[in-house]
């Protein structure tokens, strides 16, 4: 059986914990509630293959705006460096928001998919390393 009784993970707390920092997860059943139990390491490995995309457009003014695919965000900067550094401060930004109501936006019909980038970007934490993951493509007019 691969679940844990939830009342028996608190009677072992120390041992169950330290199996799953360093063994592997566990599912914990409580009456019909199931919860997953994990490592940063795990999740940051589910998220691997989450990608940060975007449509890159030069402005007349010379100026870039990068729209990202997968979250409605938008931001503009003198160049692409500029433009995707304030991106991913944008990114970060919804990504705590977002976590801090998230009952409201995880049962969004629109907001849904974005809960796997909204782990991403907390986990990495780092808006220069978000930004470092953004991949652009010129966009059409």
């Amino acid at each position: 059986m691969i679940t844990i009784n939830a009342t028996n993970a608190r009677n072992d707390w120390s041992s169950v914990l330290d199996s799953v920092v360093r063994e592997k997860p566990k599912l914990i059943k409580r009456t019909r509630d199931y919860v997953f139990f994990s490592n940063i390491s795990v999740i940051e490995s589910f998220l691997s293959e989450y990608r940060f995309s975007a449509e890159e457009f030069i402005e007349d003014d010379g100026s870039v705006t990068i729209s990202l695919n997968e979250i409605d965000l938008v931001e503009n900067g003198i160049d692409e460096k500029d433009a995707k550094h304030k991106l991913a401060n944008a990114i970060l930004e919804y990504a705590e928001d977002f976590y801090r109501e998230f009952s409201l936006w995880a049962n969004a019909p629109n907001r849904k998919s974005h809960i796997p980038y909204i782990f991403k970007a907390l986990i990495i934490n780092d808006a220069a390393k978000i930004g470092g993951l953004i991949q652009c493509r010129r966009g059409k007019r």
